[in-house]
């Protein structure tokens, strides 16, 4: 009885210590520790979540097929706060980038964490590896598989895919390298003086690109850093900067770019072009400031025109980036546009194979259709124009309103002819995926109004679409349906979707 009643009291004692090491024990993260635990959607919830003042101010809210994400203090912080906010998101995400990268290039994942790891991340702003290494622990406190270096990849996926690799497959004489172009994305304006009702600045943007990552280029990022100016702009999740760009800070700045098509050129030896971006977004009180800061270790990747401005002084500027080259135009009294050509002789000469002259081309036919809109609104662009611009789907070479590839609201799954320059087939499901829009105004008060999906509100749906186009199966797995949401109003400090 005795050994009995000493072998049961000892069994007691075991399962008391067994709970003791489950109740004390750290939550890694891991899979397999608690599934279920991870709230819906990214939500904070329960003590976890109230306790760890690493979230503290932290939130996030969905409106009108966007997510809000407001993120605040050191760059631990924002970063854990925007991983474990967004942790669906940018699982998500990742799955699709991570198909395209993979099926374009003919390289595998690990490739890319490699390569993020061992030539981008030494040269990254200790800052953003801050920050880059807090998205991954608040991933991995959601459970999400990513780590470290599936953030930093992700945050290159242009330059190492459309840049990086290229230049890679030409140095190594890669045989059967198969053929890549830099991108030729988004139609954007800025405008000022005597353009605009008023006198004040205003910008707009559509971001273009294939709507299987496009469909997920929806985060509206508010962003109070303990350095630096306050940021309000959109984004991709998992990416510390905007990357399509789009955004305005508290020190007056709007930035906006569309890139240069068939752009060539890398240097593996440059800073990341995203934490460039980044570093300029936030610490730029002018727009040298920002050309500066983008100058400083430039490696070529995202070839862009920058167009920006600084609602202090009502100057706007167009800044071209190649890697050998660049120049900035300004002007106090009048636009610049971009749709993704080169203007400097230079740039276009030495580092992009684009043609100027032929007016089929969707970058030529979109620069014609600026020429033709700033012309006939002059004195009157404001937001509500702005919108109309980016919604607009005239073709100027065939001279008629036709939804195609040519038009500012680009829909390259409606052209029979898809676009050669960018190695878009025929209905080749891309274009313009979303939009923004604002003013010297809305600036002061960091905000700007948004549009998801198509930015003239047609549809994309993705089922019938594959059924009609099997040669694009491929992307089946993350291709989804594109429902454009109504023009929206978000600002800075904003505390619901209502």
């Amino acid at each position: 009885m005795r050994f009995a009643r000493i072998t049961a009291n000892l069994a007691v004692i075991t399962v008391l210590l067994g709970l003791s090491a489950v109740i004390l024990r750290p939550w890694t993260g891991s899979k397999a520790s608690a599934p279920d635990q991870r709230p819906a959607k990214g939500q904070i919830s329960g003590k976890r979540a109230a306790d760890n003042a690493r979230l503290k101010g932290a939130y996030r809210f969905d409106r009108n097929g966007w997510v809000y994400v407001h993120l605040e203090g050191s760059p631990e912080r924002i970063g854990y706060q925007h991983g474990y906010l967004l942790a669906r998101e940018i699982e998500d995400a990742f799955e699709a980038v991570k198909l395209v990268d993979t099926h374009s290039t003919k390289r595998d994942w690990g490739f890319f964490r490699k390569t993020a790891r061992e030539m981008l991340w030494p040269k990254v702003e200790p800052e953003y590896q801050r920050e880059l290494t807090g998205i991954a622990e608040g991933l991995q406190a959601q459970g999400a598989a990513m780590d470290l270096d599936d953030v930093i990849a992700l945050n290159a996926m242009e330059e190492l895919a459309d840049y990086y690799v290229p230049w890679l497959d030409k140095r190594d004489k890669v045989a059967q390298a198969p053929r890549l172009v830099s991108p030729g994305n988004c139609s954007a304006f800025v405008a000022t003086g005597s353009y605009t009702r008023g006198g004040g600045i205003v910008m707009g943007h559509n971001a273009w690109t294939n709507y299987m990552v496009g469909s997920r280029w929806r985060v509206i990022f508010d962003i109070a850093p303990e350095r630096g100016y306050r940021m309000f702009m959109d984004g991709f999740p998992g990416i510390i900067i905007s990357d399509d760009d789009f955004g305005v800070t508290s020190a007056g700045l709007m930035v906006t770019e569309t890139t240069i098509s068939q752009f060539e050129g890398f240097d593996p030896n440059g800073k990341p072009e995203f934490s460039r971006a980044r570093k300029a977004f936030q610490y730029s009180n002018s727009i040298d400031d920002y050309v500066r800061t983008m100058l400083d270790g430039n490696n070529g990747g995202y070839a862009n025109d920058w167009l920006l401005a600084d609602r202090k002084t009502g100057e706007i500027a167009q800044f071209e980036l190649g890697l050998k080259h660049h120049r900035v135009w300004r002007t106090k009294d009048g636009y610049f546009a971009g749709s993704n050509f080169a203007s400097d002789e230079k740039v276009l000469a030495e580092e992009t194979k684009f043609d100027p002259n032929n007016p089929e081309s969707s970058p030529n036919a979109r620069r014609a259709r600026w020429k033709q809109l700033m012309k006939q609104w002059k004195g009157k662009i404001d937001v509500a124009l702005g919108e109309k611009f980016l919604a607009d789907h005239f073709d100027s070479f065939e001279n008629k309103e036709l939804p195609n590839e040519r038009g500012l609201c680009g829909h390259g799954d409606l052209s029979a002819r898809g676009e050669p320059i960018w190695e878009w087939g025929p209905y080749y499901p891309g274009g313009a995926i979303q939009a923004k829009v604002t003013d010297s105004r809305m600036t002061e008060a960091l905000s700007f109004r948004a549009r998801m999906g198509n930015p003239c509100g047609r549809n994309f749906l993705a089922a019938p679409f594959l059924k009609a186009h099997p040669e694009y199966s491929w992307m089946a797995p993350k291709l989804r349906d594109m429902k454009a949401g109504p023009w929206t109003l978000f600002q800075s400090n904003q505390k619901s979707g209502k």
